[in-house]
């Protein structure tokens, strides 16, 4: 499974489990806190009632009789023209328009001397437990249904003491029914609801979010370490070191560090591996022309021996040569052009520096366009194009023309020798990589074009090579950044 659907998956989890516990004990809070102080009001309201009852009880005004304005208390009929009043009410947006509280009193026998319903007078409640608990000098509440199969018929139940002094000569209890306030907490339920699923749902969101993130800056860093190998003619500047934040940043910075220990020793292995297989041969060569030329030879033959030594020896200058050129190039990471630079100006320089080489062989060289002039770097510019033409006359038959065109920020140099196999196309500039010459000979050592590579590189420019049948054609194609 990958990184990102880890995260997402136990994010959603760890997210999921906690709304879950949360939502659930908040959903199941809301009816008890609401019923808590529903019985907090009805307290403080059957207290208020049993005060103001407690004169009439005392002196007998309210006693057990047929309900009638004539015959009730003043607090009898008071209660009963509350339980009749108009009401319209708007709590919080929920319509209210029924008064809802039932009042009863109980002499100190338990039995109803006053129902503001009408229904239990004269019944003895003696054993209820707001009525009994509260005769006693307790705090009374009880809590029962009027259908005792439905859960929605509930009605509290809470009592207070009527005294005569200090003596309990009664009780008062009101009753509610918990449905009138079930709105009240189906309302509570669905906003919770709501909040809860508008809250997943933006947890949703930020772990996305988060994930995204994580996964973007890992797989930038896993990109770099894929790009991190060790620098070849090939291959361009370094790859920078992406800007990520925290651990990752550091984590980026160790590659980093690790990637330039490992160039280092990558560089120094591949340089010391090829420069041995490519001096072998000459070494070999001069080591045993050395060997014959100690011993009594013709004429001749020591002249013979004693040229291949020289040849041998310019090889090994050669290569020396271009690889500590290869060498500087491939540490340096920019170019400083200090002016404008001109490929007119740059070819006819390399053109110069190879002419004397190009006479001994007897190939001509021609420079022809003007070019462009821009931000490039003269002397590697020049490096570039000399290492072209010398590449051209050594594949050149004798007579040959070597043609070296400018056109804009472009570079063309063509040959008219039997051109490069198409298998070894691709693998042109690498280091160390040659192919025959039209002699049969093996003279090349691959430096040049991988200098010429490594220029266009700093340059950020590219080339097209093709065979032109005869002759192999190479252009430089420069950046006018």
């Amino acid at each position: 499974m990958r990184l990102g659907l880890r995260l997402l998956f136990a994010f959603f989890l760890i997210n999921g489990i906690a709304a879950f516990f949360i939502l659930r004990v908040f959903t199941a809070e809301i009816k008890p806190s609401v019923r808590e102080v529903m019985e907090d009001m009805m307290v403080d309201t059957a207290n208020i009632l049993a005060e103001l009852a407690s004169d009439e009880v005392a002196s007998g005004r309210m006693r057990l009789a047929l309900p009638g304005p004539e015959s009730d208390s003043t607090f009898a009929r008071s209660v009963r023209r509350y339980a009749t009043r108009p009401i319209d009410a708007s709590i919080w947006g929920l319509s209210k328009q029924s008064l809802d509280f039932r009042i009863y009193v109980v002499d100190t026998s338990g039995r109803v001397i006053f129902d503001s319903e009408g229904r239990a007078e004269g019944m003895d409640y003696s054993r209820w437990r707001d009525v009994a608990l509260t005769l006693r000098g307790k705090y009374g509440a009880r809590a029962s249904r009027d259908v005792e199969s439905d859960d929605s018929s509930g009605v509290m139940y809470v009592a207070a003491p009527i005294f005569s002094g200090d003596r309990i000569i009664g009780a008062l209890t009101v009753a509610k029914p918990t449905r009138t306030v079930q709105r009240f907490i189906e309302r509570a339920e669905r906003k919770i609801m709501k909040g809860g699923v508008l809250l997943l749902a933006l947890s949703a969101l930020v772990g996305i979010a988060v994930t995204l993130w994580i996964v973007w800056h890992v797989r930038r860093l896993r990109d770099y370490a894929l790009s991190v190998q060790a620098p070849t003619a090939l291959q361009s500047t370094p790859p920078a070191v992406p800007e990520v934040p925290g651990e990752l940043g550091d984590l980026a910075r160790a590659m980093d560090r690790m990637r330039e220990r490992l160039e280092g020793r990558d560089y120094v292995e591949g340089y010391v591996r090829a420069l041995t297989h490519e001096l072998k041969s000459p070494v070999a060569a001069i080591r045993g022309a050395g060997e014959l030329l100690q011993e009594d030879l013709p004429p001749a033959d020591r002249a013979q021996f004693a040229a291949q030594v020289v040849e041998q020896s310019e090889r090994l200058q050669r290569v020396i040569d271009r690889l500590l050129e290869l060498s500087k190039l491939e540490q340096r990471q920019h170019v400083d052009p200090a002016a404008p630079t001109s490929l007119r100006q740059c070819a006819q320089q390399a053109v110069l520096q190879c002419s004397a080489r190009a006479a001994q062989r007897h190939v001509r060289l021609v420079l022809q366009g003007e070019g462009a002039s821009g931000p490039w770097e003269a002397d590697l510019i020049t490096l570039a194009v000399g290492n072209l033409i010398d590449n051209a006359i050594d594949f050149s038959p004798e007579g040959g023309t070597v043609r070296v065109s400018l056109q804009g920020a472009s570079i063309t140099v063509d040959d008219e020798g039997p051109g490069v196999p198409e298998y070894a196309l691709p693998r042109l500039g690498e280091r160390f990589f040659t192919t025959a010459r039209p002699d049969g000979a093996r003279s090349g050592s691959g430096l040049g074009l991988a200098i010429v590579r490594r220029v266009l590189d700093l340059h950020d420019g590219a080339w097209d090579m093709a065979n032109t049948h005869p002759g192999f054609s190479i252009r430089l194609h420069l950046s006018k950044k």
